[in-house]
């Protein structure tokens, strides 16, 4: 076994029936099992720590300070690793300038989107752009956010509003709800493409209920039931929301916006067209539609309001003669 194989010259080179391997000595060799025990020992920090911050957060449900948490142990995991490796292949400061050089021009070349979305998380974190939990809009994808990668963010994607089905990609649940599928986006998107985001700063956003009622109808009587029926609704929600805004207001250059709820009229060729205004939070938009629009059709009908459509009257028909034929030669009216 000697005799096949050996450890030669000065740096103790791996030799094979003569043959010399380069690159693998005893010092190489050490130095493998070394990062391996290295990467064992950070993997089971990183699982050790997540599962302390995870105990210590147990009892909170702010989900920002789970997703900091999360990310501050992913970055210092990552940091230890990637020191200790180049501690322990690169104990020469020029080798380890060399490989510097070498690798960043592979990267540049070959690794541009990689590159640029890892530049993207660093920018998503340090911008605030979104955190785990905020609903946004991503790359094309509607939805809320529930993992943040170096890469890739993780998205479950939500349906789109009837007035927005043609958008690209279209979608098959017509509202703002789940559809069930989990998307991951690049983290270059944000360089890319604006991002939307529904919740980071305000987490309201204003609705419309669209009411078409005929001229002769009490149009009166049809805005005050839509008035009633959405501040019945939304109480709730305007001092909260009001709070908000003025501190965005504050935070930014924003104009001051009302958030009570308010009617507007437009006018049309076939009906008067009331439009209902009001605020609502960034979930559960569907179900609040939905109970306002059972009340308003509820109030309709107790006050004998009808909803105008699009319909035709036939007012009159031409007079019609019917002749027929008898089998002596005859005609019968």
């Amino acid at each position: 076994m000697e005799a096949w194989i050996r450890l030669v010259g000065p740096n103790r080179t791996v030799e094979i029936d003569g043959v010399k391997l380069v690159g693998v000595n005893a010092e190489n060799a050490t130095k493998l099992l070394v990062t391996f025990g290295l990467i064992v020992i950070v993997l089971l920090l990183a699982r050790l720590l997540q599962a302390a911050a995870g105990w210590l957060l147990s009892g909170r449900r702010d989900e920002r300070t789970r997703f900091w948490t999360r990310q501050g142990i992913r970055l210092l995991t990552t940091g230890v690793l990637l020191v200790g490796v180049i501690s322990i292949w690169f104990d020469d400061p020029t080798r380890l300038a060399t490989a510097l050089g070498l690798v960043s021009a592979g990267l540049a070349f070959a690794l541009q989107k990689v590159v640029t979305a890892v530049a993207g998380y660093f920018v998503i974190l340090r911008g605030q752009t979104f955190n785990v939990g905020d609903r946004i809009v991503m790359g094309g994808v509607r939805g809320d956010v529930i993992a943040l990668g170096f890469s890739q963010t993780t998205i479950m994607e939500m349906g789109q509003p009837p007035p927005v089905q043609n958008a690209d990609p279209a979608m098959w649940v017509q509202s703002r709800q789940y559809t069930g599928r989990i998307v991951t986006v690049s983290n270059a998107k944000i360089f890319d493409e604006p991002v939307f985001n529904y919740s980071r700063e305000f987490p309201y956003i204003w609705e419309e209920v669209v009411l078409p009622v005929p001229y002769a109808a009490d149009r009166g009587r049809a805005e005050q039931i839509l008035l009633a029926v959405a501040v019945r609704h939304t109480v709730p929600l305007e001092e909260v929301s009001a709070e908000n805004l003025a501190e965005l207001e504050r935070r930014y250059a924003t104009r001051a916006a009302d958030v009570k709820p308010r009617v507007y009229y437009r006018l049309t060729d076939n009906w008067l067209e009331l439009t209902v205004r009001f605020i609502v939070r960034d979930h559960g938009v569907r179900e609040l539609k939905d109970a306002l629009s059972r009340d308003i059709l509820r109030a309709l009908d107790e006050a004998g309001i009808g909803i105008a459509s699009a319909t035709f009257e036939v007012v009159g028909l031409p007079p019609v003669r019917v002749a027929i034929r008898r089998e002596d030669g005859g005609t019968a009216s």
